[in-house]
């Protein structure tokens, strides 16, 4: 691979890095929000257990990509 490929290879990582964190900081509001709305509503957790296993998924696709580039 040249160094011109391994320099896009690494630019479009970190791309897809930020997206991701983008991504869970949005979910992560997103919770929050709902948390506050459906207080004390049995349809609270229904909401949020889905955005939560997508939150757990971006983590782990993040902390790939994070050790891929050697980010701390």
């Amino acid at each position: 691979m040249s160094e011109i490929d391994s320099l896009k290879k690494e630019n479009e990582d970190l791309r897809k890095f930020i997206s991701l964190v983008l991504a869970e900081i949005e979910l992560v509001e997103r919770v929050g929000e709902i948390k506050q709305n459906f207080a004390n509503s049995p349809d609270s957790e229904r909401i949020i257990t889905p955005i939560v296993d997508r939150i757990l998924t971006i983590k782990e696709e993040r902390h790939i990509l994070q050790s891929h580039l050697d980010l701390k």
